[in-house]
């Protein structure tokens, strides 16, 4: 019984020194806004002109995964590993289940058409790696992730999706 008893102890610390090893990107935040997804290869080639770049086809998807609770965006932060950061700035609610997309480029925000532009024509996302980090406007982490390309876009579609 003892024997037991002593190799349950030891799997269960064996378990718990694994589960708190895990790199950042394996954890699971309480948060009810998770990233859906990131288009972080614009199809074509890149150009950040604003007038006819394609900054507005890289985005990220960020999806309230509550059932029952409506957040809103105003304070929340995106970043990525270099540090370049957006933090929305104006009240966007986002219902149970819904997403919106944080476009590059210029155009207008809209509740409608599930979308915040950055107003700014430059490229965010890595075309070969990054991180993506999303922080609540408490300034608690909500949610992050870190890609390659050649590991999680197994199609060369510039898309992954996470939860």
């Amino acid at each position: 019984m003892r024997t037991h008893a002593a190799i349950a102890a030891v799997l269960t610390a064996g378990t718990l020194a694994a589960l708190t090893a895990l790199p950042a990107q394996g954890a699971e935040y309480s948060s009810a806004l998770k990233v859906r997804g990131i288009q972080y290869d614009a199809p074509g080639k890149d150009s950040n002109k604003c007038s006819s770049g394609n900054t507005r086809e890289e985005y990220l998807t960020v999806k309230n995964y509550s059932s029952t609770t409506t957040v809103n965006l105003r304070g929340y932060v995106v970043k990525d590993a270099a540090g370049n950061r957006f933090t929305f700035p104006a009240n966007h609610y986002l219902q149970p289940g819904d997403y919106v997309r944080l476009r590059g480029g210029n155009g207008t925000e809209s509740d409608a058409k599930n979308v915040v532009y950055r107003d700014n024509c430059n490229f965010m996302w890595n075309n070969d790696k990054d991180t993506i980090y999303l922080y609540k406007s408490s300034g608690a982490r909500a949610d992050v992730h870190s890609y390659t390309k050649s590991k999680d876009d197994r199609d060369g579609n510039g898309y992954i999706t996470y939860h």
